[in-house]
């Protein structure tokens, strides 16, 4: 009996540690203008995101293999879908032994920030920095931390992938911000018109950016031959973003003599709510980490 107790409080122990919530700075947080503080979550959808964070998911220590994956969810640079495409996606990261942070970004907003256009990916770098520096206590190997986005998560995880050498944040131990790799799901990738996700432009740039500021962010013209290697998944009958942003970021890649793999599926649409299942999709990305290393067989 007083060994079944104390094995139950040990598992809930495990429990709490691996979904612990951390802000993402300590102290000031970069390009913010200092306001109330007017984020929610309901239903699993974040909005007016304006304190970030980074929730952590640790695998059992016993399948813990080192690799870790930053889990960034989409919602246009509108809302982050939180639940579906951030802490589901951890629990079943954790299953494979994958340290999971699930990262809550703030959404681009004049009210909040100096220069809404750069406050995501200065999210993702300091995530980047936070899991790479912070590896020996997560027991993470450091040249093992990928990125992973869904929609326009994935533009964010994209735009780390290749734009990891021009630092927007402060980084006095010359940390290394390259993501070791990529998995984008149904990615929004361009800005350009005849294939970028509107919405999330006008969310992250403005009703009127310059057309240098469209393409810096249009991630397929910014891959470079030292990009990190990617999986990309997508569906043919997207109507929201359409599938012409993977393909155009798996050709640029692979231009640049990048490793990558891309799936393209016939039918589910934006966000894979029917088809493919979550099994089929996740099992492909599984096989591919295996291919590569960056996770064991």
């Amino acid at each position: 009996m007083r060994i079944t107790v104390l094995m139950l409080l040990m598992s809930l122990v495990l429990k709490v540690q691996a979904q612990t919530e951390i802000p993402l700075y300590n102290g000031k947080v970069p390009n913010a203008i200092e306001v109330e503080d007017r984020g929610n979550t309901k239903d699993g959808v974040a909005r007016n995101v304006s304190k970030p964070t980074l929730s952590i998911y640790l695998p059992p220590a016993a399948s813990a293999n080192g690799t870790a994956v930053i889990v960034c969810p989409g919602g246009g640079y509108g809302v982050l879908v939180m639940d579906r495409e951030g802490y589901q996606v951890a629990k079943e990261l954790n299953k494979l032994g994958i340290a999971a942070f699930v990262l809550k970004y703030r959404l681009p907003d004049d009210r909040i920030m100096d220069d809404k256009s750069i406050g995501p990916i200065q999210d993702a770098q300091q995530a980047i920095k936070t899991v790479r520096e912070r590896s020996s206590e997560w027991k993470v190997d450091p040249g093992k931390i990928g990125i992973m986005g869904f929609s326009a998560g994935g533009h964010l995880a994209a735009t780390a992938g290749t734009h990891y050498d021009s630092s927007f944040i402060s980084n006095p131990k010359k940390t290394s911000l390259r993501p070791d790799f990529m998995i984008l799901v149904y990615p929004v990738i361009s800005f350009l018109d005849r294939i970028g996700h509107k919405g999330s432009a006008a969310n992250l740039l403005g009703a009127t950016p310059t057309i240098e500021k469209v393409r810096y962010f249009s991630n397929e013209l910014q891959v470079k031959k030292t990009a990190p290697p990617a999986y990309l998944t997508h569906a043919s009958d997207d109507t929201v973003v359409p599938v012409s942003n993977s393909i155009k970021f798996y050709e640029a890649l692979t231009e640049k003599g990048v490793l990558a793999d891309m799936h393209i599926y016939s039918k589910g649409e934006h966000g894979y709510l029917k088809v493919p299942s979550f099994d089929e999709w996740f099992g492909r990305c599984k096989h591919w980490m295996q291919s590569t290393g960056f996770l064991p067989k």
